[in-house]
């Protein structure tokens, strides 16, 4: 019905989500759902000041690249789009976005998590968390309530 697109990019900037809106357009396509991961500024009790992204970056976006491919193929999405963005990420700034289009709802809403899990369990980008003291902890996502 349709050509599947994937879009896969590691970044040193902030991340703006309408620039990938047209990532995601087709005119077969019926649903659209976007997921981005914010700086939040408490995390478990503890104030955040921020966050710092490390990657293996070659390594990152081939493993990006197939859990793309993979979602395209088990929830029948049209595209996928999977931004992570590498650095210094301060409080309400986006250090993930994750957008998926399909011709139907039901399909996109089952990938967004799917996808998110993947990311984290899967590729090499290590998170610091930086406290309003200046300390940093380095945080894997098995550790997170």
């Amino acid at each position: 019905m349709f050509d599947r697109r994937i879009k896969v990019e590691i970044v040193d900037v902030p991340i703006v989500r309408e620039r990938y809106d047209d990532e995601l357009s087709h005119q077969d396509v019926g649903a659209h759902a976007w997921f981005a991961g914010v700086t939040r500024r408490t995390t478990q009790g503890k104030i955040t000041s921020l966050l710092h992204y490390e990657a293996h970056r070659e390594m990152a976006l081939k493993q990006m690249e197939e859990i793309a491919d993979e979602a395209l193929e088990r929830f029948s999405l049209a595209a996928v789009v999977l931004v992570h963005r590498l650095g210094a990420v301060p409080i309400g700034e986006a250090s993930v976005l994750v957008g998926c289009s399909s011709s139907h709802r039901p399909e996109v809403f089952t990938a967004l998590p799917w996808i998110m899990d993947r990311l984290k369990r899967d590729v090499p980008i290590w998170k610091k968390e930086y406290d309003d003291q200046g300390a940093g902890d380095w945080i894997h996502p098995q550790n997170l309530a």
